[in-house]
């Protein structure tokens, strides 16, 4: 597939300037409703369900520089905590703006670095590696504590509930190892591909 290379705009005219302000929010409306476009796999715990919803947020970090995507995806999340805060008392919200900011911030710095289609390449492995290693850190650590705390689930029913997509899970390590580890990779995974199908296409539109 030819990707054409594309100059993007400086990052840190992102957010003073009124046609990018405008392009940000439409890309986190757009990322709030692919968000609600949920797919449940057998493998996974129903609380884990893929969705695209970082798509538009990536297209916009890689077009407009890191902090757009970080914006977009700030946005995306008050705007999907407005329509369905109880469902993770917010938590999922959090969880999601932490992992897709990784993705998209890292993805654009490294692209920036070189403008091509290698750079673009290796932009989105990057992707996929920081994203996947931040969810395991914020997970361990932040997220799923914070949801026990929320909720008022003990580490019992947490583990409980992942443990029904697989027997292997017994505790909050193996939860990270067979269940947020390779969760996120396919998720960033599937989000780079189709970020790579639409990038020639898109791109020129959010340089306008």
């Amino acid at each position: 597939m030819k990707v054409k290379v594309l100059e993007m705009e400086n990052p840190l005219k992102t957010g003073c300037n009124t046609r990018n302000l405008v392009k940000m929010a439409i890309l986190a409306a757009l990322g709030a409703i692919l968000m609600l476009i949920e797919i449940r796999l057998p493998i996974f715990p129903g609380i884990l369900k893929l969705e695209i919803g970082d798509l538009p947020a990536l297209l916009g970090s890689l077009a407009m520089g890191p902090l757009a995507g970080i914006v977009i995806e700030l946005m995306k999340n008050i705007i999907n905590m407005l329509l369905d805060f109880t469902l993770t008392f917010g938590v999922g919200e959090l969880s999601n703006f932490i992992v897709g900011s990784a993705f998209v911030a890292s993805a654009s710095i490294v692209y920036r670095m070189s403008r091509t289609k290698k750079g673009l390449m290796c932009g989105l492995l990057a992707g996929v590696f920081f994203m996947t290693l931040t969810a395991c850190f914020s997970n361990y650590y932040l997220v799923i504590p914070a949801y026990m705390k929320a909720g008022g689930f003990s580490m019992e029913k947490i583990v409980e509930l992942f443990a029904m997509a697989n027997s292997r899970i017994t505790d909050l390590r193996t939860i990270i190892i067979y269940a947020i580890i390779p969760f996120n990779l396919l998720k960033s995974t599937v989000v780079s591909i189709v970020a790579l199908l639409l990038y020639n296409k898109v791109l020129p539109v959010l340089h306008r």
